[in-house]
């Protein structure tokens, strides 16, 4: 099987499943327990925050594990509008096309009377710093915005936002779970206040992720019941997993410019081969995007048809992200970026690791066209945009 779907989740690395294993068999105690085997866990605990840490510029003081992305989205964002609450500050500014763990989240802090904008996100899928400045208020008391989008690739100006959000006064929060192990990212420099990142993104396992946020702020407990991550965040930490997570980081972070490099050079040959089908479309930026991400719409056809087909000669692809992949509603990016309905259901997201080979990628540029052209033999919507009764958009 050809595996391209990267940005749902990544296969566990032998580096993340070597450090894991002591943790699963001999090492198995609570790192709350006094005890021999208890301190060993305590040990791992606090070596696993440091190296996080240092691959994101930042104190272990700043970090708390959580159980993965969704989690640190929640308590970066409640967090910080319990704190713009108490100071009569209730207005937080976002993008149109966030991840549902940021715009749920939103939308439920807009129901308790927060004043929730959402900025526009143009034709490339990206924001600018000076949007971020024209949109705050006096009662503003969050920007939380992305890093990369998860389905489209693009990258946002994350430092110039942080930027600008310092310079005002509020705090900034960045969605960073496409982002982290895969382009650089460094809290400090970007002038990031709050960070949510994802472990099974970058090779390490499902269920683990960590918030970093900037010693001072305030955390809201999402989770009660002890007194782990240094009370913020109840519940026994899971060790094999933290310790995976920070192994599998530091893999990735040690290695980031050549895999990047490598991601790259497949991603650009992909993106040129695809774009010779007639009437398709790159979506996101075409420069300012992550290194393994390859987002195309082609008119006349069905993703969900385009899927199962390719999955059946052995390639595994998404059309957008995991998380929605039930819904038969066309994407939210998509439809941010001004794609119509009826383009947006054609859509197919390939995310590359760098463990994709220079072969597979000749496979998929030869068996995508045919299972387009394919699927669009067998449209009545195609044929009618074939014979003129209805005008192409693409």
């Amino acid at each position: 099987m050809i595996y391209v779907d990267n940005a749902a989740t990544t296969k566990l690395s032998k580096t993340a499943l070597n450090a894991m294993m002591p943790y699963l068999t001999e090492n198995y105690g609570n790192p709350s327990s006094l005890h021999t085997i208890g301190q060993a866990a305590a040990e791992a605990l606090q070596k696993s925050r440091e190296a996080v840490a240092e691959c994101l510029g930042c104190s272990p003081k700043e970090i708390y594990f959580t159980s993965g992305g969704s989690e640190a989205d929640n308590q970066a964002i409640i967090s910080a509008a319990a704190l713009g609450e108490k100071k009569g500050k209730k207005h937080i500014i976002s993008t149109a096309f966030e991840h549902h763990a940021v715009l749920h989240t939103l939308k439920k802090l807009e129901k308790q009377g927060f004043d929730i904008e959402l900025l526009p996100v143009g034709s490339l899928g990206s924001i600018t710093a000076k949007q971020v400045e024209d949109a705050i208020r006096p009662d503003t008391c969050l920007v939380t915005t992305m890093f990369a989008n998860n389905e489209i690739g693009s990258v946002l100006p994350v430092a110039e936002i942080g930027a600008v959000c310092r310079k005002n006064g509020i705090l900034f929060h960045t969605d960073a779970v496409q982002a982290v192990g895969h382009i650089e990212v460094d809290v400090k420099k970007q002038n990031i206040d709050m960070l949510s990142l994802s472990a099974h993104k970058f090779h390490g396992p499902k269920g683990i992720g960590v918030l970093y946020a900037k010693l001072g702020i305030g955390l809201t407990n999402i989770i009660e019941g002890g007194a782990q991550e240094r009370g913020k965040r109840a519940g026994t930490e899971n060790i094999p997993a933290i310790v995976g997570m920070a192994a599998a980081l530091k893999n990735a972070t040690d290695h980031l410019n050549e895999n990047a490099a490598r991601m790259k050079a497949l991603r650009d040959k992909l993106i040129e081969g695809l774009s010779k089908i007639p009437h398709s479309i790159l979506n996101g930026d075409p420069v300012n995007r992550l290194p393994g991400n390859i987002n195309f719409c082609f008119e006349g056809i069905e993703g969900e048809s385009l899927l199962l087909l390719l999955d059946a000669k052995g390639i595994c692809a998404s059309s957008g992200s995991a998380c929605t992949s039930g819904s038969l509603d066309p994407s939210h990016v998509l439809l941010a970026i001004g794609r119509p309905h009826e383009v947006a259901h054609g859509s197919l997201r390939l995310s590359l690791c760098e463990e994709n080979t220079e072969e597979e990628i000749d496979t998929i540029l030869e068996e995508v066209p045919k299972v387009v052209e394919y699927l669009r033999n067998m449209s009545p919507m195609w044929k009618n945009l074939i014979s003129g009764k209805k005008e192409f958009i693409l």
